[in-house]
């Protein structure tokens, strides 16, 4: 049986080999962490997610968020890959990628599906905050590549949400209204409309947000 870490508790700690040293989580104390496997290396749908994840590697870093990928390969086949995208796709994989042949990081993520595949890592994501506490997953098929973008979204939903103590609507974008938490007593609904929101029912307020958050 795969088990599965929970969100809002602390992630599973690591401590791997990585192509750009060893690695703990503990290392990314104090920033947001996105952690990544991918099935394989040298496979097509992963090339596309490697180089997309690369392109976004400094939007990434100015939200105070770094980046970490995972496969159950060979340090060996994660260097020649990502020097092969260099060479044959002209962009440079600027972040580490874990090691796990024991599949230990795997499994302790719940990467590890045997209904997918026997031993390789399905596309998980993984967005762990500054404190080291797990805030978001999202797993993919085997088939179906990962929308960067919407990790990019999602980290900006994540600490709008932090720095202002509300919840974000679908799709939400910096610069829409953002959902203010519902009140909990009779009285506080009662006294909702009042209070200076934009107001369609005592469950449902919203408000502006200042500027875009800043980085945790």
């Amino acid at each position: 049986m795969t088990g599965l870490p929970r969100l809002n508790e602390p992630a599973p700690d690591f401590h791997a080999r990585t192509t750009h040293g060893d690695r703990s989580l503990a290392d990314y104390r104090g920033n947001w962490l996105i952690l990544f496997s991918h099935p394989s290396d040298f496979t097509p749908v992963c090339t596309t997610e490697f180089i997309g994840f690369a392109k976004h590697a400094d939007e990434f870093a100015a939200m105070n968020c770094e980046l970490l990928g995972l496969s159950i390969d060979s340090i060996f086949s994660h260097l020649a890959w990502t020097r092969n995208i260099k060479e044959k796709f002209g962009v440079e994989i600027p972040f580490p990628i874990i090691e796990d042949l024991k599949m230990e990081v795997a499994q302790a993520y719940g990467m590890i599906h045997p209904g997918a595949a026997d031993t390789s890592a399905v596309r998980a994501t993984f967005l762990i905050d500054p404190e080291g506490k797990l805030r978001a997953m999202v797993y993919y098929p085997m088939s179906n590549g990962r929308s960067i973008e919407e990790f990019v979204r999602l980290l900006t939903a994540l600490q709008a949400s932090d720095a202002n103590g509300v919840a974000t609507p679908e799709n939400w974008r910096p610069g829409q209204p953002a959902i203010v938490p519902p009140p909990k007593t009779a009285e506080a609904a009662e006294a909702r409309a009042s209070e200076g929101y934009v107001y369609t029912d005592w469950y449902f307020s919203t408000r502006d947000l200042p500027d875009a958050p800043k980085a945790a």
